[in-house]
C-alpha cells in the first residue's frame, strides 16, 4: 500500500494546477477520481480505497502518518526517532505503530511546517526546537547531528476536552475535599507551585486550578510555548518567549516577559514553568504585591525548593541565606503530583511553606497520598489524606474574607 500511495501521491502532485489555490474539497475530488482509476486497473477494496483516499491527503495537505495519530484521542505521546520509528503512548503503555515516513526528507519536511506554525527557525545551526500543534499539543525537535539516530520529534498532546477539577476528582487524581481546600487558597491569591516529575500531569493540574481564579481579575501568562487553556478569564493575556533569530539576536526569554509583566497591571501572573535562571525574576515579582502560579521539576516538594535555590544562584551570585529568605517569602504552597506505578496521575503531597529559620526553609505538610491495597488489575487504591498539620499562614484568607472548615 506504501508503493501505491507514493505514486498515487505523485500523479496528483502534477496535475495541482500550482497558479492557482486548490481546496480541501477540490484537492478530495482529485484524489477520489485518480484512486478510482487505481482501482480499475488493480483491485482494490473499499476498506483499501478509503485508506488510500485518507493517506494520500494526509501526506499532501497534512502531517502525512503522524496527522492519524494526532488525531486519536486515545494518545497521549507520540515519540518518532528518525522516519523509521514511531512509538506512541496510549494509557500509560509504550506502543510501536507499524508505520513510517517515506523518507527522512518527508520527515524533515513536516518538521520545517511544524516549526514554521509556531514562529520557530529550526536547521543545522538551531538543531534543538520547543513548537506547539494548532490543537495546542506542545512538540520537542530535535535534529542532526544532535540527533545521531536521525530527526527526533516528540509530540505531548493535550485533551481536547479542558481538563476541570471535577474531572480531577472523578478519575481519583484529587479528592472533593482537597480541591475545595484549594479553591479557597486561588481564590485568596496564595502563591502556587506546582511541582513533579515528566509527564505527571503539572500543566493539566494548572489548567484546572485557574478555573478557581476569580473572573474579575487581570491575569498575565507567560509561556515558553503557549500550552495553557485558562478559561472563564475576560482580561487575559497570553505572552510567549521568542527565540533568537538566526543572527542570535532578538530573543525575548522568560526573564524579559516577567519583567515587562510586572508593568502591565497584572493581578495574577501565571508562568507555565520555571526551568531557568528566571526563578529569581519570578520570585522578585511574588515578594512585591503580586500573586502568582507556576511549575517546576522536581521529586518531591523539598527536591522543588532544591532546585529554584539552583536556578536562583544560575542567574546571580547572592547569598544562599538571602535566596531562601526570598523563596519562603514569595511561595505559600506548594502540590508535588506524581505517576503511580500503575501509570496514574495523583496528587502526592501539598506543604505550606514557612519561614526560613536558621538558614533552612521550614514546611508544613497539609495532606499526603497513602496507598492502602493494589486490586486485582493493578490499580492502586489509596487517597489523599490530611496529616494532622494545619494551615498556618492564614492572613490571605482572613483578607478575602474565607475560612478554613
Amino acid at each position: 500500500m506504501e508503493t501505491v500511495k507514493k505514486e498515487l501521491q505523485q500523479i496528483i502532485l502534477s496535475n495541482i494546477d500550482l497558479s492557482r489555490e486548490v481546496g480541501d474539497e477540490e484537492l478530495l475530488m482529485m484524489i477520489d477520481e485518480t484512486v478510482k482509476k487505481r482501482a480499475q486497473e488493480n483491485y482494490l477494496s473499499m476498506k483499501e480505497k478509503q485508506r488510500l483516499r485518507k493517506d494520500v491527503f494526509n501526506a499532501i495537505r497534512r502531517l502525512d502518518v503522524l496527522q492519524e495519530l494526532i488525531e486519536d484521542d486515545t494518545i497521549t505521546e507520540i515519540m518518532i526517532n528518525g522516519e523509521k520509528d514511531i512509538f506512541i503512548e496510549r494509557e500509560g503503555e509504550l506502543i510501536k505503530v507499524d508505520r513510517q515516513f517515506e523518507s527522512e526528507k518527508k520527515l524533515l519536511d513536516i518538521i520545517q511546517h511544524i516549526a514554521a506554525g509556531s514562529n520557530r527557525i529550526i536547521n543545522e545551526s538551531n538543531p534543538i526546537v520547543d513548537a506547539r500543534l494548532p490543537d495546542g499539543s506542545r512538540v520537542n525537535i530535535v535534529l542532526p547531528p544532535v540527533a545521531i539516530g536521525g530527526p527526533t520529534v516528540t509530540i505531548r498532546k493535550f485533551p481536547k476536552e479542558t481538563m476541570t477539577m471535577d474531572k480531577l476528582i472523578e478519575i481519583g487524581s484529587i479528592t472533593t475535599e482537597v480541591a475545595c481546600f484549594l479553591k479557597k487558597l486561588v481564590i485568596a491569591g496564595y502563591n502556587i507551585f506546582i511541582s513533579g516529575g515528566t509527564g505527571s500531569g503539572k500543566t493539566t493540574f494548572l489548567n484546572a486550578l485557574s478555573n478557581y481564579i476569580p473572573s474579575e481579575e487581570r491575569i498575565i501568562t507567560i509561556e515558553d510555548s503557549a500550552e495553557l487553556q485558562i478559561k472563564n478569564i475576560p482580561n487575559l493575556v497570553r505572552m510567549e518567549v521568542k527565540n533568537a533569530n538566526i543572527e542570535g539576536r532578538n530573543e525575548i526569554s522568560i526573564r524579559h516577559l516577567i519583567k515587562t509583566s510586572l508593568r502591565m497591571r497584572p493581578d495574577r501572573i501565571i508562568v507555565g514553568e520555571v526551568r531557568d535562571a528566571s526563578a529569581i525574576d519570578m520570585l522578585q515579582a511574588l515578594n512585591t504585591g503580586h500573586n502568582g502560579m507556576s511549575t517546576g521539576h522536581s521529586n518531591s516538594p523539598v527536591d522543588m525548593l532544591s532546585r529554584i535555590e539552583t536556578m536562583v544562584l544560575l542567574g546571580a551570585e547572592i547569598p544562599l541565606l538571602a535566596v531562601r529568605k526570598q523563596i519562603a517569602s514569595a511561595i505559600d504552597i506548594i502540590i508535588h503530583l506524581g505517576r503511580l506505578r500503575d501509570r496514574s496521575r495523583k496528587v502526592l503531597e501539598i506543604v505550606e511553606i514557612l519561614d526560613c529559620v536558621d538558614g533552612e526553609i521550614e514546611i508544613n505538610p497539609l495532606f499526603q497520598f497513602v496507598e492502602e491495597a493494589e486490586d486485582a488489575k493493578g490499580h492502586i487504591i489509596g487517597s489523599l489524606q490530611r496529616t494532622g498539620g494545619q494551615l498556618i499562614q492564614r492572613q490571605k484568607l482572613i483578607k478575602s474574607g474565607l475560612e478554613l472548615t
